[in-house]
């Protein structure tokens, strides 16, 4: 179990794509790129990130559709990496399976697990496992639902719109140490996805690699408002995480002509806007250690002080070799700098980022953690109280109401 919990969490994260690298030619295998992400999630945890997150997508040219098998591999090849998604299809994948995988992959990581929850940015997702993409509002707010339920209820009785009624049901395992693993919504535009973060309490992830500035400070804003107006705390003390995109070499010029290629041939927003607009417009940055620890240092004064930092770092068929080189510099020039700058002048109500010893800490205090064991009266039920059934009060109760979420999503105009 990681029982360190750093003021700020810096790590990467893998849209997993296998895209032909423009200088060779060459695009490797699936196999080859799934080996190439497991090398570098392991020299993530080397170079002292502390945070590895993993896509979910089901179509070519993407081959992470199995993430939490994925991790689990990983978690037994480190030993303090925190291991998330970014994103879980919260849409498309049935919420009792997600609640099962997640809770085994606390067991198995010792706690290292987090996740990220979305809608996804692939539109046939929906017929593929059934769904109607135009329920994806409704989909994310009910499956979600259920999802907080199955973690922090024992035996759930639960009936909604969108999946066959439970009765009596148990998700097994049972979250680790009771406590449910930290939910992220990430989103890139849609404010019904921040104020959902906010009515349970949970974290917002922006992923702000794609458009202006002001954009997202307006989702994180009424993230903030939110999380406040529900009760968990001031808007200064909402969990907010941001995407970032950077390549680096000693020299600006050096990186800006090495990168330059993949940028101009890459999937997501090659043959567009050029480098240089593209850097101006998002937070890409192309140039010097310096330069990076520069722009990355100011993001709270768009922001305000954050939680967590992730970086794009492996897309666009940039090779294996450039990949470990860039965290090399990341890990060991950029992030040790980054951890300064930002905890200078932070007030001590922020909290810090979110681990499972937080967790457990805030559940418990000192004394020991539940540690859920059969029942003997049936052999679905487990004996002993969740921690959360007194103390969530406002949030668990009016979750178990079901459509109290929709109506105040519909209040804010979102």
């Amino acid at each position: 179990m990681n029982d360190i919990t750093p003021q700020m969490q810096f790590g990467i994260f893998t849209v997993s794509d296998i895209t032909e690298d423009p200088t060779t030619g060459i695009t490797p295998s699936e196999n080859e790129r799934i080996r190439s992400t497991l090398a570098i999630a392991k020299h993530a945890e080397d170079v002292g990130l502390d945070v590895f997150a993993l896509g979910e997508h089901h179509n070519p040219p993407f081959w992470s559709s199995s993430p939490t098998t994925t991790l689990a591999y990983i978690a037994a090849q480190t030993e303090h990496l925190i291991l998330s998604t970014a994103t879980t299809l919260i849409t498309t994948n049935d919420p009792v399976k997600i609640a099962e995988d997640f809770a085994m992959l606390q067991h198995v990581s010792g706690g290292r697990v987090d996740l990220m929850l979305g809608r996804g940015n692939t539109g046939p997702v929906y017929p593929w496992f059934g769904k109607d993409i135009r329920q994806g509002l409704p989909l994310a707010i009910e499956n979600y639902n259920l999802l907080h339920r199955l973690w922090r209820e024992d035996v759930v009785d639960w009936e909604g719109q969108f999946r066959t009624p439970l009765q009596g049901f148990t998700s097994t395992p049972r979250p680790l140490d009771g406590v449910a693993p930290f939910v992220w919504h990430g989103s890139i535009r849609t404010p019904e996805i921040a104020e959902q973060a906010a009515y349970y309490g949970d974290g917002f992830f922006a992923n702000n690699i794609f458009w202006p500035k002001e954009h997202y400070q307006r989702l994180i804003a009424l993230y903030r408002q939110r999380y406040a107006h529900y009760g968990h705390g001031t808007p200064e003390q909402a969990i907010v995480g941001l995407g970032g995109q950077v390549f680096m070499s000693a020299k600006s010029q050096d990186a800006v002509r090495e990168f330059r290629p993949y940028f101009d041939n890459a999937p997501v927003y090659g043959h567009g806007p050029s480098l240089e607009d593209f850097s101006e417009m998002t937070p890409l940055t192309v140039g010097s250690p310096q330069q990076v620890i520069d722009r990355y240092a100011g993001m709270r004064e768009h922001y305000g002080d954050y939680q967590r930092q992730l970086f794009l770092m492996d897309h666009a068929g940039l090779p294996l070799k450039t990949v470990l080189e860039q965290l090399d510099i990341l890990g060991g020039e950029v992030v040790p700098v980054l951890r300064k700058e930002l905890a200078k002048d932070r007030p001590a109500d922020v909290p810090d980022a979110p681990t499972h010893a937080g967790l457990v800490a805030a559940a418990y205090g000192g004394e020991a953690p539940r540690q859920a064991v059969p029942g003997a009266n049936r052999g679905d039920n487990l004996v002993g109280e969740s921690p959360y059934r007194d103390s969530e009060s406002q949030l668990l109760s009016a979750s178990k109401q079901g459509s109290a979420f929709g109506s105040a999503a519909t209040r804010t105009g979102a």
